[in-house]
């Protein structure tokens, strides 16, 4: 079940892109700005609209690691500068993050560049365009492949799903692409070896009846998503294209459309200057929130920081558990101390004693006591086992997928490679390369899994 938690009306003009990272959502407009929200309660940040454009902005995206947001606009600038960009002159530019230069630009098209999307494993990127064209490229901007008319009258969006097939001499993914044809169209993009490349036609979706201005699958790509002129949202089954809902909340065509990367929110954006953001029930619950279009908290069970692994909990929710625990007299020590935490997991009898300056012994053994449970959650006591790293038996926060098909923790497997001269871990057999890939689907079942202990 899909329903509406909430509606964000801050814009002044039509809303044109939006973008989840693991704790914000951000949405830009012709209205010049960039607003950006936090998806504990849909509450816009103090910071927010950002107003560094001239004119409207078109795109934003977030980081892999949500520590940055990229946007770009009919001003000709991208702040906060993006790996891969479009441009109405036919032209790509591809941009090198820690540097913010201009790594490569090249001509591609004669036509105007609509769509740029990287696959997961960041080797390579496809482009669409008005006239009809999907091509892949490498990082040197080499051309892999051509799909020739993919959409009639033209791309007008593509995206990646994060998961993808492995095995020792090819990688499999799936892109989603939509167009003025009122198409949704599924490929399977396949590279074989160095630079062998090709793509195959898996789905064609016709649940919409005007152009498809957008479509984005889900972090654990079980779900497709797309908007149309028709003014609706349509979601489908990613694997077989199966119609799952059609939500007719909006009153003008919709532009945008993205899921959260580890919470069951969906956001869609309009011409009607309106954010729509949305539930995705687990489908074995069929639970559904209430609506509140002042998205006051809407539907909030859980407090924030019970969603993530302890390592990644923010200074706020270390304060929030130490009130849900009993402990609110340390909150003000905690706070001076700006105690996040990677920070709480390293407390000890020391710290708290000669650093803090937490005096009560009872305090201390109990503050400790509380901690040492939370690290026995991430030790994985209770964890299904394949949440579990291999090499470290402990649960995985950034699981990634080596050539032996097995999925590890992204340091410890790159430690592992580095001493065991390219060894299997769990074959003890040479690996045939050293490239890992994000396992995004595993992330998201363990974030999950974490958000219900």
């Amino acid at each position: 079940m899909v329903s509406l938690i909430c509606t964000l009306q801050d814009h002044r003009d039509e809303v044109y892109w939006c973008a989840f990272s693991p704790t914000l959502l951000a949405t830009c407009s012709g209205d010049k700005t960039i607003r950006v929200y936090n998806t504990n309660d849909f509450s816009e940040l103090p910071f927010s609209p950002l107003s560094g454009h001239r004119y409207g902005v078109h795109c934003c995206s977030f980081s892999v690691c949500g520590t940055y947001l990229f946007t770009c606009s009919t001003d000709a600038l991208t702040i906060i500068w993006s790996m891969a960009t479009g441009a109405s002159d036919g032209t790509l530019a591809l941009w090198d993050l820690h540097t913010k230069k201009l790594r490569k630009s090249k001509a591609v098209t004669e036509a105007t560049v609509m769509a740029c999307c990287f696959a997961p494993c960041g080797q390579m990127f496809v482009t669409g365009c008005t006239s009809g064209d999907i091509k892949v490229w490498d990082l040197d901007t080499k051309q892999l492949y051509a799909e020739r008319d993919a959409h009639d009258m033209g791309v007008t969006c593509c995206h990646f799903a994060p998961q993808f097939d492995i095995d020792f001499s090819s990688v499999e993914f799936r892109l989603a692409s939509c167009g003025q044809d009122s198409q949704l169209k599924v490929w399977i993009v396949s590279q074989h070896g160095a630079a062998a490349c090709e793509m195959k036609l898996l789905h064609t979706l016709t649940g919409q009846s005007s152009p498809v201005l957008s479509c984005a699958f889900s972090s654990d790509g079980e779900l497709l998503v797309s908007g149309s002129v028709d003014k609706t949202v349509t979601v489908y089954n990613a694997s077989d294209g199966v119609l799952l809902h059609t939500l007719k909340r909006h009153e003008s065509f919709v532009t945008a459309c993205a899921f959260s990367p580890t919470l069951p929110w969906m956001a869609t954006g309009s011409m009607d200057k309106k954010v729509n953001v949305w539930r995705i029930a687990d489908r074995d619950s069929g639970q559904a929130q209430s609506r509140n279009p002042s998205c006051q908290g809407a539907g909030r069970k859980l407090s924030g920081h019970s969603r993530l692994l302890v390592s990644d909990w923010s200074e706020e929710d270390v304060l929030a558990w130490l009130s849900e625990e009993g402990l609110e007299e340390l909150v003000t020590t905690f706070t001076t101390n700006n105690i996040d935490g990677p920070e709480l997991l390293c407390l000890t009898k020391e710290t708290l004693a000669s650093e803090l300056s937490v005096e009560s012994v009872g305090l201390r053994g109990k503050v400790l006591r509380k901690v040492e449970a939370l690290k026995a959650e991430l030790t994985g006591l209770d964890a299904p086992d394949e949440f579990l790293c291999p090499i470290t038996r402990e649960v995985m926060k950034d699981p990634v997928i080596a050539a032996d098909g097995y999925s590890y923790e992204r340091e410890a497997i790159e430690s592992w490679i580095s001493a065991k001269n390219r060894s299997s871990p769990m074959t003890n057999l040479p690996l045939p390369t050293t490239l890992v890939m994000p396992n995004r689907s595993l992330k998201t079942a363990i974030g999950r899994w974490t958000a219900t202990q």
